[in-house]
Parts: C-alpha cells; structure tokens; sequence
C-alpha cells in the first residue's frame, strides 16, 4: 500500500504553490460542492457515480466538526442511504492523525473523497501539508472526484473565507482569508450563499482579488466542477457567480482604519440548476431547456430534513 501511495503522490501534478493552487497541468478529477442544508440527491448521484459506482472506495473526512457522532453519520450516510459498503471515514481531528500512513494510504486510493461541514478552519489546520493533505491532492490530480458540504465546500478555493469577520459592510480587510486546499482553483468559494445573505463578503474580498471569480453556492444546491473547466449547478436553488476582472474598483478612506470599496462594471450572474458556466472564458455556456417549460434539465434535489443530521456542530454549519 505504501508503494500505492507514492506512486499516486508522484503522479500529481507537483507540489502546490504556496497559495495552494496546482502547478501548471490540470487536474483529472472532478468537484462536487454542496452549499449546505439538503444534500441534492442529484449531487449526491453523481459523486459516487464518479468514484466509480456504490462499490467504489469511497473516504468521508469530517474534519470540519468537532461533533463526537459525526465519523458514524458518515459511514451510515453512504452505507445505508447511498449504498456504498466500501466507505472509510478518516476521524481526523489534528496534524498527527494527518500523518498517519494507514489514513493516507486510504486517501490516495479512494475514488472519491468527501469533506463534511462544521468549521472549515478545522480542516485546513488540520489537512494542509500532511500526509492525508497530499494524499487528497494526489487522489484529486489522477482522477478521483473530492466532494464537500458547508465547510467541506468553503475549504476548497485556494484563498479560503474562514466565518471571521466584519460582514456588514463592502470594505478591505473586512474578510480573514486563509490559505485554502486549493482545488477549486482560480475562484473563491461561499456557501450557504443566499440563505444567510453573504454577498457583503464575497464581495468585498473579490473586489481586493479581481483576478479570482466569486462563487457563491445556495444552501441545497451543488456545483459540478469538471476537467473541462466548467461547472454545472444541480440541487435546488442557485450559484451566484462574481466577476470584478474587468471592473474598475475604487477606494476611499472610511471611518474605520480599512478603506470603503466600490466598484463599477462588477459583472454577476446567478445560475440555477441545469445551468454551464466556463471558468476559463468567465460565462454561462448552456441554460435550461426551453422545452421543459424553463424547468431545469437536471432532476430535483432531496425533499427537506432527508439527509440533515439533526443538529449541527458549534460553529452552527451543516454536517
């Protein structure tokens, strides 16, 4: 197993610069993001349908949350619900349970990996420049499918929004940014985005990152992210996606000691479900089928309550 994971590790694409993006060649494995609340059951399909059906190797990582039952929802969630007997959940809670080659071995060889809500810093603190960390990228650059719910999500842009910070306003500074896994590469990621109405911080760390798209994922509702380049949005609601790259952004001196932003020409799109959005070009590439009746062309999402743990952990995010 050993020899398995160096081999995977050695056929990543290198080591990830310091911001936590991939070096030049581009990944072989897909994303499935999930803004929390329900898991859409159209979502959910299509990771193990990645991994390599039911009987694929599947790691759930749940990290993010500190909750003492969350390693076994996840090992029922995918066995019972999902029908997946070969599911392996990693109860990581620091850097020396990162370390370990056993839970490594079972990440490099995984055909798909799955990060659970709570806390994303957790998983950052604990993941990034260990074992298991390298095993994740390694898996994801050869072809395994990573997916996330809530923090799960969040922890996957290479800039990470960690939940600290002053969310009523438009201003810089605003916003604590940390390094990210730096999957979902060249965007910054929210979740639970229209729900809880966090356009004010996503915009504002757009704004001093005009080089990075904002997508804002809906509680309910997935991304697709594929090699291609282009992601599709299924579950229920919608993604919202900002675009500051050829804006012209201002500054002025505010009563605080950061500067208050504006923006002119911020480009915005909100897709729902069905919807292509190409990352390369920055615009939505494909719609609903006018046929349906503008209904979208992928099914719907779980009907509320169907796979959310009835409580959640301190940080008050979905499991």
């Amino acid at each position: 197993m050993r020899s398995l994971l160096s081999f995977l590790i050695a056929f990543s694409t290198g080591a990830m610069i310091a911001a936590g993006t991939f070096a030049a060649e581009a990944p072989q494995g897909h994303l499935v993001l999930i803004g929390g609340g329900d898991k859409p059951a159209d979502a959910m399909a299509k990771f193990i349908e990645l991994a390599g059906g039911p009987q694929a190797r599947i790691v759930a990582i749940p990290t993010a949350s500190d909750d003492a039952d969350v390693a076994t929802y996840y090992t029922d969630l995918f066995r019972e619900k999902y029908g997946c007997p070969n599911v392996v959940t990693l109860d990581i809670k620091n850097r020396d349970d990162a370390m370990r080659p056993d839970w490594a071995e079972a990440a490099a060889a995984a055909g798909g990996i799955f990060f659970g809500g709570g806390d994303q810093a957790r998983i950052t603190r604990a993941l990034l420049d260990t074992a298991v960390g390298d095993a994740v990228a390694a898996a994801f650059a050869r072809g395994a499918v990573v997916g996330g719910t809530s923090a799960g999500t969040a922890c996957q842009s290479p800039l990470m929004i960690t939940g600290e910070g002053d969310f009523e306003v438009i201003r810089a500074g605003s916003v604590e940014l940390v390094r990210g896994l730096g999957l979902f590469r060249d965007v910054i990621v929210d979740q639970h985005f229209i729900a809880r109405q966090r356009s004010n911080r996503l915009i504002s760390v757009i704004l001093e990152h005009p080089e990075m798209l904002g997508v804002g994922i809906d509680e309910d509702t997935a991304v697709w992210v594929r090699p291609d380049g282009t992601f599709e949005v299924m579950g229920d609601r919608a993604v919202m996606v900002l675009d500051a790259s050829a804006a012209a952004v201002s500054r002025r001196a505010g009563r605080a000691a950061e500067d208050d932003l504006g923006v002119h020409g911020l480009r915005v799109d909100l897709l729902l479900a069905g919807e292509v959005f190409d990352l390369a070009t920055r615009r939505v590439v494909t719609g609903s089928d006018p046929g349906a009746g503008g209904q979208p062309t992928t099914g719907p999402g779980d009907q509320p309550g169907s796979d959310r743990l009835p409580r959640a952990d301190n940080a008050g995010e979905d499991w």
